[in-house]
């Protein structure tokens, strides 16, 4: 009998709601870890602070002033750091971990597919799905973006995350 797969709303400031479901049988330590930190509101009020129209969404890192917020670092689990049970591809609507060169950096920060990216595949840790909310996907990965800092494609007015919460 096949575990029931928890369900995340994202809820995002002007924007509405995003919905996933996560894959704990492909990386069981990464859906803990992002459940855990659900749990606890770590995501409430941070931002979307990378934005690439046709490659990805990325945010659970840092609020509205650019302060930094992290959890915990955890193992990657995608094959090219050994782990070859995940075998999720980084298609449209698939919330993986971000992480630095280091394969076990991963701790807060996620991104959510825009578009494939099969570069991708087997060298970041994928651990869900939306299953609904695309719209806002969409809407977020149109948003005008520049530099702000060191960082790049950051958009102009802050996507904020308002809830992240694991539903029953």
């Amino acid at each position: 009998m096949e575990r029931k797969k928890p369900v995340v709303e994202i809820k995002v400031k002007g924007f509405g709601t995003m919905t996933a479901e996560l894959y704990p049988d492909s990386a069981p330590l990464t859906v803990r870890n992002f459940v855990t930190l659900a749990g606890e509101g770590f995501f409430d009020g941070l931002i979307f602070h990378r934005v690439i129209k046709g490659f990805m969404i990325q945010g659970g890192g840092y609020d509205e002033g650019f302060g930094e917020k992290s959890a915990k670092s955890i193992r990657g689990e995608f094959a090219a750091n050994g782990f070859p049970e995940n075998r999720i591809r980084h298609e449209r609507g698939v919330l993986s971990m971000a992480r630095t060169s280091d394969p076990d950096s991963a701790s807060s920060q996620f991104f959510i597919m825009h578009k494939d990216a099969p570069h991708l595949d087997a060298q970041y840790a994928a651990f869900g799905r939306l299953t609904d909310g695309f719209d806002v996907l969409d809407a977020i990965a149109s948003v005008p973006t520049g530099r702000y800092g060191w960082f790049g494609d950051v958009p102009r007015d802050p996507v904020v995350i308002e809830s992240l919460r694991v539903r029953d």
